[in-house]
């Protein structure tokens, strides 16, 4: 039986009271930049704007899953130039296929999950955009902790910003806006999945609608 891997004594108490740029220079310090690397899907510009900020030119791995909406592809396309960031794309190792439109989560699989494992190898800190008031899900979500699955220190460096603190980082650095974002998607997945929610519904409610699925799987 192959031995278990245990977490590594961890105290990141002191981090809640960070602002994430510190977050993330943080980890940078614990761990080298050259071993982090963050998943960004590219809904807005907050995430890689605080992780380029912190550390510049560190890894971002967008997980192309041959589904993302034209206009994410644009918007990446434009921060990586206005912000010259260190954008690796990673594309699933199968063809496109309807396996959406019968097993959503078999398709998250091939198409997130198992693409981030390969961003994974070799880091040693996964850095994502996780944040508590983005669902009753992510309600309880650390700034940071071991992920024993993946065996990497997972660090969330947006985890206690409100919806407000994001607005107001966004103008404060004059930052863009995903241009799906003014036509109903506050969260924006894959095109097949996701689709733009009522004023006042749950700002996830329009991604797998009309299912009981709510995560992709990179985060459980």
């Amino acid at each position: 039986m192959s031995p278990v891997s245990l977490a590594p004594p961890l105290n990141t108490s002191h981090l809640e009271q960070l602002q994430p740029v510190d977050v993330v220079r943080w980890a940078a310090e614990q761990h080298g930049a050259d071993r982090l690397v963050v998943t960004a899907s590219f809904g807005d510009a907050v995430l890689v704007h605080v992780a380029n900020s912190a550390a510049p030119g560190i890894e971002i791995a967008l997980l192309d899953t041959q589904y993302l909406f034209a206009e994410t592809h644009w918007f990446a396309k434009q921060l990586v130039e206005r912000f010259d960031l260190n954008v690796s794309v990673l594309h699933p190792e199968v063809a496109p296929d309807d396996l959406w439109l019968t097993d959503p989560t078999e398709c998250c699989r091939l198409r997130k999950v198992d693409p981030l494992q390969r961003a994974l190898d070799g880091k040693a800190v996964w850095i994502t955009g996780l944040r508590r008031a983005d669902s009753a899900t992510r309600a309880t979500a650390p700034v940071a902790a071991f992920d024993l699955a993946k065996q990497v220190l997972k660090v969330n460096p947006l985890a206690t910003l409100s919806d407000d603190d994001v607005a107001l980082y966004e103008q404060l650095h004059d930052l863009p806006h995903h241009p799906l974002s003014d036509r109903g998607y506050p969260s924006i997945g894959c095109w097949p999945c996701t689709r733009p929610v009522a004023p006042g519904d749950d700002k996830r409610a329009g991604r797998w609608a009309d299912s009981a699925k709510t995560e992709c799987g990179l985060h459980l």
